[in-house]
């Protein structure tokens, strides 16, 4: 069934319309159900984020008509879940560790298909927070090079909850800083052309600092439920 237009809030369009053509909108629909993913689809959007594997593959099914959606996965990733987000997603964001880069390329080669992934870093200090920090990543990176079934492109990066404008620029500014070290050290494999900076409250920041995707929920569909 077809969601009518006024199931997104007013401010949708506006946002939408707001992001630079040079940057990926992921429309983040955690929690929000297939009517929302359809008329967000209806007003032009193509990219999708998901957090979980298992809420995703239900809506993905529902949504078979709709082909041409590519699916994001932007929440945290256990190991054994890694192969279902191989089959079920086209990005994967959240690459926070190397024995998770190892296991997703071991599911790409069962399954034959190549995901576009990005290494979740941490520039500031945030112990709650997954990722890799740029001091544990670079003695790992040519190991992330040697994975051949993985696409890795992007870095991305989550600022601490609450951080002041200066703390979440640092954050910003440094992910691009680590891509053009990693461009600039003759992998093979890594070549990083995507910066996933940015959600519903910090995403101007992060445009002004050189993201090219960013992952917007709250700000497109309003205040979203605690549970599917």
């Amino acid at each position: 069934m077809t969601a009518a237009p006024s199931a997104l809030p007013e401010q949708f369009d506006a946002i939408r319309q707001g992001i630079p053509p040079t940057v990926t909108l992921i429309a983040v629909t955690k929690f929000l159900p297939v009517e929302t993913i359809r008329a967000a689809y209806e007003r032009g959007v193509r990219h999708f984020g998901e957090s979980r594997v298992q809420e995703a593959i239900a809506k993905q099914t529902e949504l078979s008509d709709l082909p041409d959606i590519t699916w994001h996965l932007i929440g945290h990733l256990q190991t054994n879940k890694a192969r279902k987000a191989v089959e079920h997603f086209d990005w994967i964001h959240s690459v926070d560790s190397l024995k998770l880069a190892e296991r997703l390329d071991q599911a790409a080669m069962e399954v034959e298909k190549v995901p576009q992934c990005c290494l979740q870093v941490k520039l500031v200090p945030d112990p709650p927070k997954y990722g890799l920090d740029a001091t544990a990543l670079t003695p790992l990176l040519p190991q992330f090079d040697q994975l051949a079934h993985l696409n890795i492109r992007g870095l991305m990066t989550i600022p601490p909850q609450g951080a002041e404008p200066a703390v979440v620029r640092e954050a910003f500014t440094g992910a691009k800083a680590l891509a053009t070290t990693i461009n600039q050290s003759g992998f093979h494999r890594l070549h990083i052309d995507q910066l996933s900076l940015g959600m519903s409250g910090d995403y101007g920041e992060a445009i002004a600092c050189g993201s090219t995707m960013v992952r917007l929920g709250t700000a497109l569909f309003g205040p979203r439920p605690l549970s599917p």
